[in-house]
């Protein structure tokens, strides 16, 4: 199988030499806006480049994953289905709602395959919960809290064009809230503050944000979020249920010290960013996109699932904006949803 793979920045060279060592991949080939980048990358994972991302496009490829900026995903998207190539994306698939609609109706309209990639949707963790609760083992579920905080903050560079956290970071939490619970979400109320760097401030951005949901069966959601988390990178979940509770990430990297005398958990080591925290999660979910490519299995996260996710997010940055707990209702679905606003 020939790979393409569009954008070798960090996470695009992470991806690169995880698709490099997997079985079925006979060939991968880079490409970059820089092209010195690509070729600099590709050597030190032992591939070829492609000179510019169009050349890498059309060069009789049987599957592309885009790791490129944010802003690129929805024109890279657009280029590989019209080519008919089975397309594998980093979320988001779009820097606004609009767009990921209309990426939503393409992928409705075709027959190519896309996977978004929601890597936590492949870890073993949030893959035991979801069985759990489909399986009844823990009774009703009744709560779940959901938190994401980085260790670092991103450079200031970067805020722009990351949508704000809810989109950029919180997003992974809003799908797997879908994910392992099986719900939607009904109503979202968020709130944000600032206090660490300006540039959060600057680019109209909070640091830390929390938000409560309510899904469509009256479960109450609890998620945070934060860009300042020094005692390192912790995710993690709590699936509340009547007959008990499951948590993700409740492990000995467990980024938190013990008050209670003589507790000496966790005992670390702890995990410093997410690609380490989700390593064979990511090697999981690449191993699985080369199924779609084959056309052996359905794409296990579709752009139809990351317009959920992402109207989650937008009707909590709707909510932190106003004040006011916002209706997944009153956030479009579709075009013509767009278009009676």
């Amino acid at each position: 199988m020939r790979i393409g793979l569009a954008g070798t920045g960090r996470i695009g060279a992470f991806h690169a030499r995880t698709l490099a060592a997997l079985d079925g991949v006979d060939d991968l080939v880079l490409a970059d806006l820089d092209a010195g980048v690509a070729q600099r990358v590709a050597d030190e994972v032992g591939v070829s480049a492609a000179p510019t991302i169009e050349a890498l496009l059309d060069g009789g490829l049987d599957a592309f994953v885009i790791t490129a900026g944010t802003a690129a995903h929805a024109d890279l998207i657009e280029a590989a289905v019209s080519r008919d190539i089975p397309t594998f994306c980093e979320k988001p698939v779009a820097l606004d709602l609009e767009r990921t609609i209309a990426l939503a109706e393409l992928e409705a309209r075709s027959q190519v395959p896309v996977h978004i990639g929601f890597q936590r949707r492949f870890d073993r963790g949030y893959t035991r919960v979801r069985d759990a609760v489909a399986d009844g083992e823990i009774g009703f579920v009744h709560t779940v809290r959901a938190a994401t905080m980085d260790q670092a903050p991103p450079h200031a560079a970067y805020l722009p064009t990351s949508g704000g956290l809810f989109r950029d970071c919180s997003v992974h939490d809003f799908d797997i809230i879908r994910f392992v619970t099986g719900r939607e979400v009904r109503r979202v109320f968020a709130v944000g503050a600032n206090k660490g760097d300006p540039f959060f401030t600057e680019a109209g951005d909070v640091d830390t944000a929390a938000a409560t949901l309510v899904l469509d069966d009256d479960t109450l959601v609890s998620v945070t979020a934060t860009r300042y988390n020094g005692a390192g990178h912790d995710v993690r979940m709590e699936v509340h249920g009547s007959a008990g509770t499951l948590g993700v990430g409740h492990d000995a990297s467990l980024a938190v010290t013990s008050a209670e005398e003589g507790v000496t958990w966790p005992t670390g080591p702890r995990h410093w960013s997410f690609m380490e925290r989700f390593l064979p999660a990511y090697v999981a979910e690449l191993t699985a996109f080369v199924d779609v490519a084959r056309g052996t299995t359905p794409s296990p996260c579709t752009v139809a699932d990351a317009l959920q996710a992402f109207r989650t997010a937008e009707a909590c940055a709707r909510s932190m904006a106003s004040g006011a707990p916002v209706d997944l209702a009153d956030i479009p679905t579709a075009s013509a949803d767009l278009r009676v606003q």
